[in-house]
């Protein structure tokens, strides 16, 4: 080990001493004499000395740089120049027959010359060792030569048993077109995939943009099919916030990837100022929203991150997605529900949470317009429990529903009284109270997906209800994003409501999902069903889409509810009875107060 990290200085050492004769026999004419040659060896020998001091000074030989990197030749050129300096200074110093003035800079330009080539050589050498067998991995080609492409070329070209090698890249940016990365040739554009697939042999096309729109992955997808080639795709950029891109992240496109893509820029300060440090409680911990909440936030240092949730295996599993080494006596796991107003009071009691993320819920559309007295007991009694709870914290966000919009339906209905609740204890209590309202998330539990998933895999039919049928849709990452976002810049009593893109009809989700069916499915159109829209709204009447401080999101004014309105509720009425009587108390106008029964 120790005779390897002498090897960089010996071939130093023989660059030194051909670099000085060369310069010599340059500035002599290949004419030197025995006494210019016995005089040169005392002069080699005394800069290979300072070579080598001014060498571990700058950590040149104390293998602390890779060999060929950037840091590397820093440090070389530093200590060469360190040591021409030191040889020109004492040959201008000593009396006597001196060597030529310029020959310590002319000998050590040529010893840097040759220090580098033998670096350069060596690195190559690495490189060629390092990259996959060609015998064995397969040819791809990659969509995007931004970072993410770069790195993923970087990671397969530096795996010596993977199972990829890049043999090119496209890139829609002209002025990209014949650069090469890594030793890999950016061919052309996306016009040039369908051609470029059989050309090199390529057997795979991935999609190596982080944050794109879910229209281009759709295209690009198109295109490699068309090639007869396999499309795989690189992680969402919310899903690389913890490490470096890989060629382990490479996986096949999922419906998030095909219909919600780009990412939110976030402004991650704002978010660390309120909650960084702070007891934050989060509710229906264990759902889609809630736990994509407490991964999100556990990434800004909390002082203590509480969760909870009445389902026991969602805690834990949210729990384990934190921290794979935690264990259910964790003080953090709180087995709540939310129409337990003492169980709720004793926790804000004892543990003191000073943000609030309202996420607990029942909201399946078509069980709720079944059993609208279940809704009320957990989304109106529950939601008013909690804010009642909550008097002190700083931060309380409720998450609410597009739905929540001109609603029809008892989600609709109940979502909006909620908002309205909120918007009350905004003017009763000293912290900040409000909402944020957002459309479907792809990929949550019990959405559109999991029951066309179902489906699919039973071996169909897909069922839609409508064929013009639309809703908003976002990303789970990307919604809990703008949550968070939301919930530092929002005002009191206000709800937030999130820009959700263009709607995405149904229809379109289900040929998107049975396009990635391993064998064709049927897709057949039932009829919309009690209490769902054609299409959905995100702002109600009278309301105003105004962005005053994000460009992504809209702050709207909430009219509060006094809460002696909703405690009457007889949740034992039939159906159609309680389903009316929320639709008059969600359209109340402000100043009509309930009396309390």
């Amino acid at each position: 080990m120790i005779a390897r990290r002498f090897l960089p200085l010996l071939a130093d050492a023989l660059a030194w001493a051909a670099g000085l004769q060369l310069a010599l026999l340059a500035r002599y004419e290949f004419g030197l004499s025995l006494r210019m040659e016995s005089g040169l060896v005392p002069l080699i020998v005394f800069a290979v000395g300072l070579q080598a001091a001014f060498g571990f000074v700058t950590n040149l030989y104390r293998a602390r740089f890779r060999y060929g990197s950037l840091d590397d030749v820093v440090a070389l050129w530093r200590t060469v120049l360190a040591t021409a300096a030191v040889l020109l200074v004492v040959d201008l110093l000593l009396p006597g027959d001196r060597v030529p003035t310029g020959a310590p800079l002319v000998g050590g330009l040529l010893a840097l010359v040759g220090m580098l080539a033998v670096r350069l050589l060596w690195r190559l050498s690495m490189d060629a060792r390092s990259r996959p067998d060609e015998r064995h991995a397969a040819r791809v080609l990659l969509f995007g030569a931004g970072s993410a492409g770069r790195h993923l070329i970087k990671s397969m070209l530096n795996d010596p048993y993977g199972k990829y090698v890049p043999v090119g890249v496209f890139d829609d940016d002209p002025q990209k077109r014949g650069m090469r990365f890594y030793g890999v040739s950016v061919l052309g554009n996306r016009d040039e995939i369908v051609a470029q697939v059989p050309r090199t042999g390529a057997t795979t096309v991935v999609f190596a943009v982080a944050n794109a729109e879910a229209e281009l992955v759709r295209e690009i997808r198109d295109r490699a099919t068309q090639a007869g080639a396999d499309f795989l795709v690189v992680p969402s950029v919310a899903e690389l916030m913890d490490h470096e891109l890989n060629v382990r992240d490479l996986r096949e496109p999922e419906i998030t990837d095909l219909l919600g893509r780009h990412q939110i820029e976030t402004d991650l300060e704002s978010i660390a100022g309120y909650l960084t440090g702070k007891r934050v409680l989060v509710t229906g911990a264990g759902g889609s929203i809630g736990s994509e909440l407490c991964r999100q936030i556990h990434q800004f240092a909390p002082a203590e991150l509480m969760m909870l949730d009445r389902d026991e295996s969602a805690l834990q599993a949210v729990q384990l997605s934190l921290d794979p080494q935690a264990s259910l006596t964790d003080p953090t796991l709180l087995l709540a529900s939310l129409r337990d107003a003492d169980r709720l009071r004793e926790i804000f009691r004892t543990r003191q949470p000073q943000v609030v993320f309202h996420a607990g819920a029942l909201k399946h559309l078509p069980l709720l317009e079944n059993n609208p007295g279940e809704a009320v007991k957990t989304n109106i009694w529950g939601t008013l429990n909690l804010l009642a709870a909550a008097a002190e914290v700083e931060s309380f966000v409720n998450i609410s529903t597009d739905k929540a919009a001109d609603p029809v339906s008892v989600l609709g209905y109940c979502k909006r009284i909620t908002e309205r609740l909120t918007a009350y204890a905004a003017r009763q209590y000293p912290g900040t109270f409000l909402s944020v309202r957002f459309g479907n998330v792809l990929g949550s539990r019990g959405s559109v997906f999991t029951t066309f998933s179902a489906q699919i895999a039973d071996g169909g039919p897909v069922t839609v209800t409508h064929p013009d049928v639309t809703r908003y849709f976002m990303t789970i990452q990307e919604a809990v994003h703008l949550v968070i976002q939301a919930a530092a810049i929002g005002r009191d009593g206000e709800a937030l409501v999130l820009e959700m893109g263009e709607p995405v009809r149904i229809a379109e989700v289900a040929r998107q999902m049975v396009a990635l069916a391993p064998e064709p499915v049927e897709i057949c159109y039932t009829g919309l069903r009690p209490g769902e829209k054609l299409d959905e709204a995100l702002f109600g009447a009278g309301e105003v889409d105004d962005r005053p401080i994000h460009p992504l999101i809209s702050h709207v004014a909430v009219p509060p509810l006094e809460p002696s309105t909703v405690t009457g509720i007889d949740v034992l009425a039939e159906a159609p009875v309680l389903t009316a009587e929320l639709a008059q108390i969600c359209y109340q106008p402000a100043e009509e107060q309930r009396p309390a029964a």
